[in-house]
């Protein structure tokens, strides 16, 4: 069997500022009433790109945060291909977000929480670094994992 994603080895120094800011964005959803969900894209140290959810307040099923963050980075850097780029999300993506990552050329991805039910990366399916596909991305999961779940639990919990 293919191992589902390229674990990192050592975290990067500045995983866990780049997911404060990741969480910020989530906050910003969460104001605008969305599910609370951020992401960042990093290149040379510095954010290109940010997203939050936008998906009811855009009238757009694809506005997940990790979409909004990597348009705002392909435009920021004038390139659809952000292969010297990382992205920080406080979840775990989706199949659609995992596939934009591959198609961008993400070098690594760093999230937060598993998503059990919608993960695309070793949660409930395998999309990103998929042995058919053409590009590997380096994976770290669990970076301030219980902030960012404790973030949508309750979110979700004030909705019921």
């Amino acid at each position: 069997m293919v191992p589902c994603c390229v674990e990192l080895s050592v975290p990067a120094p500045n995983d866990e500022l780049w997911m404060e800011e990741a969480l910020g964005a989530a906050q910003r959803a969460l104001e605008a009433g969305e599910v609370p969900v951020g992401a960042v894209v990093v290149c040379a140290g510095r954010i290109v790109g940010r997203g939050w959810n936008r998906n009811i307040g855009d009238s757009d099923p694809t506005a997940h945060a990790e979409i909004v963050a990597l348009r705002e980075a392909g435009a920021a850097i004038g390139n659809h291909r952000l292969a010297d780029c990382d992205l920080f999300a406080t979840i775990e993506p989706c199949a659609m977000c995992a596939g934009a990552l591959v198609h961008a050329r993400i070098r690594r991805l760093v999230y937060g929480a598993d998503d059990s039910k919608a993960g695309a990366v070793r949660s409930a399916m395998q999309v990103l670094n998929h042995p058919q596909l053409n590009h590997r991305v380096e994976v770290r999961g669990g970076v301030l994992a219980a902030r960012c779940a404790d973030l949508l639990q309750a979110f979700f919990k004030s909705r019921r």
